[in-house]
């Protein structure tokens, strides 16, 4: 009951939960990228679509993404919860203003941050993550391929949505603040876990900073070229 009351109530055990749950976040940001840079092989979304069906009817990964939304959602609760309780012991505005010469200003506008995100995600799982899930609308229905797959052509949806300026420009917008959110939360998920060395803290910062650039800008990437016509 100690510990449960420790990680629900305290200050320390809620920013532990939210490195847990932002590791492995961070780990389905992996995953994520690398079948959707699949577009970029321009051959008709016939990868993006076969590991697509591989992602939405295997019975493990199907499983796996009840505890991947219940860890996303305890991130969020968590996100909240920490980023008002920082500003109820921000005292005076001489201790505001050392903090803000000490820290950069996106590690003080994760609460900003992970609410352009959330409209981001909120746009995105209603775009892919339905449709994919509960079925594609009927005029798309499933696409079959020279080398015989019979897919769900989750591809062509893709491609519809970012006809639309304002759905790429979201997505552009949240990519950013993924980046910014990343390039904070990295690195401190792995020193509230205490992983943290003089040796190795500089090389899982680099890590960090190259995960934030190029995962994020892999996800923008793709509205803006296919809006563009650059793959189909």
């Amino acid at each position: 009951m100690g510990v449960l009351s420790f990680v629900f109530s305290s200050s320390l055990g809620r920013k532990l939960i939210m490195a847990v749950t932002g590791i492995s976040l961070i780990a389905f940001l992996v995953v994520h990228c690398a079948i959707n840079a699949t577009v970029f092989f321009n051959d008709g979304g016939e990868t993006f679509n076969v590991a697509a069906e591989f992602m939405g009817h295997n019975w493990f990964i199907r499983a796996a993404e009840i505890g991947l939304f219940v860890g996303l959602l305890w991130h969020i609760v968590q996100g909240i919860w920490l980023t008002f309780d920082n500003q109820k012991r921000r005292k005076a505005k001489y201790g505001a203003n050392a903090g803000n010469a000490n820290s950069k200003w996106y590690s003080r506008s994760m609460g900003l941050l992970g609410s352009i995100i959330l409209i981001f995600l909120v746009m995105h799982l209603k775009h892919f993550w339905v449709v994919s899930r509960f079925g594609l609308p009927h005029e798309l229905g499933h696409l079959e391929y020279a080398s015989g797959a019979h897919l769900e052509n989750l591809y062509i949806e893709m491609i519809n949505v970012f006809q639309n300026p304002v759905a790429v420009i979201v997505y552009v917008l949240g990519c950013i603040g993924l980046g910014y959110h990343l390039l904070h939360g990295f690195g401190s998920a792995f020193q509230t876990l205490g992983i943290s060395h003089k040796s190795y803290t500089p090389i899982i910062n680099s890590i960090g900073v190259a995960f934030s650039i190029i995962v994020p800008l892999t996800f923008a990437l793709i509205p803006v070229v296919m809006h563009l016509g650059l793959i189909k």
